[in-house]
């Protein structure tokens, strides 16, 4: 029986508006309001207008973006797009659900589960026959992962899908990230522990403290804000040299979940950090910095190193980097293979595709064209549109050779990392489905990143001279690939959903907390020994074992659910 939650998410959303109305929030109430308009409408030549939010910070685009109207006028239809901003996407989705005002489209991150217990998603399975490219979007296996308790199919995850070839030049993942400068100093040295990593950063700053400006360096910051507080907590698993299911680890001989954040590679890990703290490496910011001001921070070219995943700094400072001309000053970021020790084998980068069954493009209630927003959907996904999307205009972004390749110009890949260029020009619908892999055309990658030649003449001449030290051609070859580990990867795409209405999901909303309070004073304690029992104790006090335990159930449903695929 599917839950029925509505009036404990109203009573808390109810409660959760009143709390910011108390502190002088009104702004972001009143955007959370605008955003969630639903009203669909038609523009002057017979346009569809729909709107849509997503629960991850974002970039709008302008109202008269080209591309855009050029996918309107083949498509018929346009999607104003909003973002979520001053707000976590759990808030931002119960004050749109208490309103009743919701957008076409959604996207609820961690607040999916809201939308979902509160009955305002649509379900999509007696439509999925009538538009192909959406049901073929997914393998059957994946469909029938996709659906509820209720056994129907609310959303659709949209970065999973991989077309024919998989061509994969960037590592979108997580990783210990340095910059280019920093192995230049040191003659290219073969960086493999977290020991060797630090004594590198802590060598080149006392060498090279600023920059050529004079501009102190920062040699290594952590990003803790909300959410993404995933930079500093879950490095223990890849040190381990396991991937990344994101909340436990999984022996894949015996299938058991085992919990990362106890383990002795877990404990060396944050005295490392605090080591570092203590002599000054560690940014005395990173427990107090927003995201937004992290991100401006790398953007300076002023921070040496951290952990983070590639999409999360990649085309906001990685763009400004380049935009700034700091690449001169070998400023870009690479990711090294670090494990805690050079016996293990590093598991950062796992090929083919991963469903997240968590969250995903959804339909709501408040949509009158669920029939139009659906067809929008199929067609973003033939190969025209999709190549607009990621691609651009043939001729103004990119270029076809004489064997059918794309490619671009100098010109135009510095265009395409420009802010007010890729405001007024580009148009991704970034969070729409969309492929990765090869075109339909067999030639092409789906996307410029994946693109060999295209990416690797696109690189900056510092991280070009890194990558031919280390006879690398990208950034996937630095750490090398892995095949994916076994039918229930990721465990985050369970995790992710998880509500308190479980002993389980209740473990892990306390752990969640019990690590925002903790780990950074475990970080910068005096008496590390001491601080790191205190978070145990702590930690302990959470029944993690529920946690695990109900990890490890699902582990099990997964893997008897694919042996009937098999």
């Amino acid at each position: 029986m599917k839950r029925r939650k509505l009036i404990s998410v109203l009573l808390a959303a109810t409660m959760m508006a009143a709390m910011f109305a108390g502190c002088g929030s009104d702004a972001a109430s009143t955007d959370a309001k605008e955003n969630a308009d639903g009203a669909d409408s038609t523009e002057a030549g017979g346009v569809k207008e729909f709107t849509a939010f997503f629960a991850v910070p974002g970039s709008e685009i302008n109202d008269d973006n080209e591309i855009q109207q050029i996918i309107a006028d083949k498509t018929g239809v346009k999607v104003k797009e909003t973002w979520l901003t001053g707000q976590t996407a759990e808030e931002a989705v119960g004050m749109m659900i208490t309103g009743g005002e919701l957008p076409d489209f959604i996207g609820g991150g961690s607040g999916q589960s809201q939308l979902y217990d509160a009955d305002v998603l649509v379900p999509l399975d007696d439509y999925l026959d009538d538009y192909p490219n959406i049901k073929n979007f997914f393998t059957q296996q994946q469909w029938d992962q996709l659906r509820q308790d209720d056994g129907h199919i609310y959303w659709i995850p949209q970065f999973s899908n991989i077309k024919g070839e998989e061509k994969v030049c960037t590592h979108n993942d997580e990783a210990f990230w340095i910059q280019a400068r920093v192995l230049k100093w040191a003659d290219y040295p073969e960086i493999r522990t977290m020991d060797q990593y630090f004594d590198l950063i802590e060598r080149y700053n006392e060498a090279n403290p600023t920059m050529e400006d004079g501009t102190e360096n920062i040699p290594y910051t952590i990003l803790c804000d909300d959410w993404r507080y995933f930079c500093l907590e879950n490095a223990p698993q890849f040190l381990d040299g396991y991937p990344n299911d994101g909340s436990c680890i999984v022996d894949p001989e015996t299938l058991t979940v085992i919990d990362y954040n106890t383990t002795d590679t877990a404990v060396r890990y944050f005295q490392k950090l605090n080591e570092e703290y203590q002599k000054g490496i560690v940014d005395p910011e990173s427990f107090t910095q927003t995201y937004d001001e992290y991100i401006a921070k790398l953007s300076t070219g002023r921070v040496l190193g951290m952990i983070d995943q590639w999409w999360d700094f990649a085309y906001t400072a990685g763009d400004a980097i380049k935009q700034a001309g700091l690449d001169e000053q070998g400023c870009d970021y690479i990711p090294l293979p670090i494990t805690i020790d050079e016996s293990v084998k590093n598991q950062w980068h796992c090929s083919g595709s991963v469903l997240n069954v968590s969250d995903g493009l959804a339909i709501t209630t408040s949509c009158e064209d669920v029939e139009g927003a659906l067809q929008f959907v199929d067609d973003l996904l033939t190969q025209d549109i999709h190549n607009l999307r990621f691609w651009g205009v043939e001729g103004v972004d990119y270029n076809v050779d004489e064997n059918g390749e794309f490619y671009r110009t100098e010109e135009q890949r510095t265009r395409a990392s420009d802010t007010a260029y890729k405001a007024s020009h580009t148009c991704t619908y970034s969070y729409f489905p969309q492929y990765s892999g090869t075109s339909d055309d067999g030639i092409n990658a789906n996307k410029p990143d994946g693109q060999a030649n295209e990416f690797f003449d696109g690189l900056n001449d510092d991280i070009k001279e890194a990558f031919s030290a280390y006879g690398a051609e990208t950034y996937v070859d630095m750490i090398g690939t892995n095949e994916a580990p076994g039918a229930w990867y990721p465990m985050w795409s369970y995790s992710n959903g998880f509500t308190t209405d479980t002993e389980g999901g209740m473990a892990w909303n306390k752990i969640a907390e019990i690590k925002h309070e903790y780990l950074p004073q475990v970080v910068m304690a005096k008496d590390f020994d001491a601080a790191w029992a205190e978070y145990m104790d702590a930690y302990n006090s959470c029944d993690p074992g529920a946690f695990i335990g109900e990890l490890q159930t699902e582990l099990d449903k997964r893997m008897e659910e694919a042996a009937k695929y098999e």
